[in-house]
């Protein structure tokens, strides 16, 4: 099997998978309505899609023009079925790739990002799982004090960990957004909520300080 034979059945199965996840994500209600008599009201629903639908079609653009690149094909495809990407997926995926010593883009990145998206979807099914099966007994030590700040850092401990691996290997280009963002996010503290929308600023950010640098002959 070729390259480009491989590429056009990922795409071809990669779309029904999509497809079929936002068939299934809307059957579901509707079924409910269905089978319950409950319909809700139109216009209040429309009057709720106002406020945050813009947001949320906004944010999945940017993350598909952000990730995929990170991701390759066969691993985006699955990434955006499973979701949780930026806390997940994507870390996940870079991880497995930094070990692996390859590139995306590349063939063998191709093949190591989907094995770690799939293998981290099958470990999170089994995970969520077990949570709903031991929900009852484990609420009192989850809801505990103690395992707080803990839940409070996983985002930080997940991306500062590939942070130290990306900027040691490139700090001169990583220097301006890093800073960017650390004075941005002590300025309005309130934008820490805005992680998703921001990473593509980063990027951008990223992208022309290399430029500069590249020009300069700095790099």
């Amino acid at each position: 099997m070729n390259n480009k034979t491989y590429e056009e059945k990922t795409h071809l199965y990669g779309r029904i998978w999509i497809l079929s996840a936002l068939v299934m994500i809307f059957l579901y209600p509707i079924l409910t309505c269905i089978i319950f008599g409950a319909w809700p009201d139109w216009q209040s629903v429309v009057k709720g899609l106002l406020g945050v639908a813009p947001i949320f079609w906004t944010v999945g653009l940017i993350e598909v023009f952000t990730y995929v690149p990170m991701l390759d094909s066969g691993s985006s495809y699955l990434a955006f079925v499973t979701g949780n990407l930026t806390n997940l997926k994507v870390p996940a995926a870079l991880s497995a790739m930094e070990n692996a010593n390859v590139k995306p883009g590349s063939e063998e990145g191709e093949v190591i990002s989907t094995i770690a998206v799939a293998t981290s979807s099958i470990v999170t099914t089994i995970i969520i799982a077990l949570g709903v099966a031991l929900l009852v007994p484990l609420t009192p030590i989850l809801n505990s004090e103690l395992l707080a700040p803990a839940f409070d850092n996983i985002l930080p401990a997940l991306f500062g960990g590939l942070a130290v691996v990306y900027i040691s290997k490139n700090w001169k280009v990583a220097m301006a957004p890093l800073i960017f963002m650390v004075i941005l996010f002590l300025a309005v503290p309130s934008l820490s909520g805005s992680v998703s929308v921001l990473v593509p600023v980063g990027a951008l950010i990223a992208i022309g300080a290399a430029r500069i640098l590249y020009k300069k002959g700095l790099l």
